[in-house]
């Protein structure tokens, strides 16, 4: 039984950086990669690189975008999008 107490902090360090910690991350991430799959064409985007640009074609994992009045077109990876950027 005193072995049981022994080990019992440890018990509750490991649910308490599972709550705090390894939880919140997980829903995070889902949340990331449900934005990322549902980004259409025309939509205006921020990448994690910090580039604003407009959406043009989407083919499998790969984004064409168009950024800067000179309408300069790249093309990124779907996991290289950050944000999707909303104007309300």
């Amino acid at each position: 039984m005193e072995q049981l107490y022994a080990f019992l902090p440890y018990v509750l360090l490991i649910v308490v950086f599972y709550f705090l910690l390894i939880r919140p991350q997980q829903k995070r991430e889902k949340e990331t990669q449900k934005m990322r799959s549902n980004v259409k064409e025309g939509d205006e985007i921020l990448t994690i690189g910090g580039i604003y640009g407009k959406i043009l074609n989407i083919k499998d994992d790969v984004l064409t975008i168009e950024v800067g009045a000179d309408k300069v077109k790249l093309k990124i990876a779907k996991w290289a999008v950050g944000k999707v950027i909303t104007e309300e």
